[in-house]
């Protein structure tokens, strides 16, 4: 369980740390230096060292120093030189240059084996301009010195120019930038180290391996106290995503599976007899007249998954399950673009899980999805919130990051599988919350080893994933 803070949270830590800040400022010079010289710095290495005037530039005076003294050519480029004889900065940039550190104003870009951006840190707001631009635009190796410049240490967004960095050294704890939208892309890996600094508030907590469960089964179990799942969707040219669903929820391990999906059912019970099926009305797509015998069969599961191919205009249709429907829920897909009314879900006896992608999420609260938006979203209706992105989100009780999925899983039909894993776990016995992010978690793992082995499709990625659930 690793927290993860907002820039402001940082500034108030450092504050109320018990260590003077030439003191931190030095123990993070130091692991930048270190990062550096595992990146390949060593003697004879050009290394650049772009500061500004803050305290992040002050880190990579230090960095400069201790990489001068291990034989590195390294040198500085001063976008301002630090103000202030007694601030710390100021202290960095004189004893790196008594230390025989070139540093001169910071022009445009030259010719290194890596440059070190110390120019702006978590605090940036704005956009880089000039030579400062010219060099995040450039093609160089990076390694950032808490964010990478250009970034939003709270929103993780970009308004210009940015270092991409390979890497980034930051320090206490992971900032919100470094997961939220354009953050990973910019940030690369993030080195998290430890100079001394109090504990905090987490405005989320990154989870780990330990923090996604994945519940025992009894030796008495029976396939329907392992965990009985109902998955309701399908219509023409879209009966893949309910399949995807179903045989994902089997291999997560719940005992009971049931598609309900309309139409006729050959490809389901000739392709895959272990998922229980039935045929819901006479056409092609589900029609608000169907709610009764869904609602029939959603009381004997314990949860119900909506949504997975159920196909455009289904408003109705939803408006009469979420009025009826008192199992645990969990929408997904076309389920949560027909919800008319969020409003209405709070009413609901069971409890509700919404797993939204970000162009669902704005279609369903016309709202781009950020910490405050899922947040309200959460509360505004009861319910656990899944958002799908490169860093997922899961907002309940508590507040998630979950990284453990990679660009592999951006192919269609991975969010079914999703969704049934999902509703396995919360049917074996876990709260949603914790199923969320427990699913969300092991779902991007197994899309990681799978990749290893080749090309990650959903088909594929429904049964790998009971490797790992």
């Amino acid at each position: 369980m690793k927290p993860v803070i907002t820039p402001d949270e940082s500034a108030r830590l450092d504050a109320l740390a018990a260590d003077s800040v030439d003191v931190l400022m030095d123990r993070a010079g130091f692991a930048v230096a270190v990062a550096a010289a595992d990146m390949g710095a060593g003697y004879g290495t050009r290394v650049i060292v772009l500061c500004g005037p803050g305290n992040n530039g002050g880190d990579g005076y230090v960095a400069a120093r201790y990489l001068r003294q291990r034989g590195v050519d390294v040198s500085i480029r001063s976008l301002v030189y630090p103000k202030g004889e007694d601030s710390p900065a100021r202290r960095a940039a004189s004893t790196a240059a008594a230390a025989g550190v070139p540093i001169e104003p910071l022009a445009g870009p030259e010719e290194a084996d890596l440059v070190i951006d110390a120019v702006f840190g978590a605090g940036f707001h704005g956009v880089l301009e000039g030579d400062t631009a010219a060099w995040a635009e450039a093609d160089r190796h990076v390694l950032s010195v808490d964010l990478p410049s250009g970034l939003n240490g709270t929103l993780g967004t970009t308004a210009g120019p940015c270092f991409r960095a390979e890497r980034t050294v930051t320090f206490h704890a992971l900032k919100t930038g470094h997961l939220l939208a354009d953050g990973p892309a910019y940030s690369g890996r993030v080195d998290v180290v430890d100079i001394g600094l109090p504990d905090g508030e987490a405005e989320l907590v990154l989870c780990e391996e330990v923090d996604a469960p994945r519940p025992p089964r009894a030796r008495d179990a029976h396939k329907w106290s392992a965990g009985s799942v109902l998955i309701v969707g399908g219509s023409t040219g879209l009966t893949g995503a309910p399949l995807l669903a179903a045989i994902a929820a089997l291999n997560s391990g719940a005992g009971a599976v049931k598609l309900a999906c309309p139409g006729r059912l050959e490809l389901f019970y000739a392709t895959h007899p272990e998922i229980m099926t039935v045929g819901v009305g006479g056409g092609d797509r589900f029609d608000p007249a169907d709610v009764a015998e869904v609602l029939d069969l959603a009381g004997r599961f314990d949860v119900v998954v909506v949504g997975p191919g159920l196909g455009p205009d289904q408003e109705k249709f939803i408006d009469g399950l979420l009025e009826g429907v008192n199992a645990n829920l969990l929408i997904d897909a076309d389920g949560l673009n027909a919800i008319r009314n969020i409003e209405s879900m709070a009413a609901r006896s069971g409890e509700t899980i919404l797993t939204p992608h970000a162009g669902e999420f704005r279609r369903l609260t016309d709202a781009g999805p950020s910490l405050r938006s899922v947040a309200g979203l959460a509360a505004a209706v009861s319910a656990t919130v899944l958002l799908k992105g490169p860093t997922s989100l899961v907002f309940g009780a508590e507040r998630w990051a979950v990284t453990s999925g990679g660009p592999e899983l951006a192919t269609v039909g991975t969010g079914d599988v999703l969704a049934g894993s999902v509703a396995a776990l919360w049917a074996r016995g876990l709260d949603p919350e914790v199923a969320a992010r427990s699913g969300a978690y092991w779902h991007g793992r197994a899309g990681r080893d799978l990749a290893a082995l080749g090309t990650v499709t959903a088909d594929a990625l429904a049964t790998h994933i009971g490797r790992f659930l």
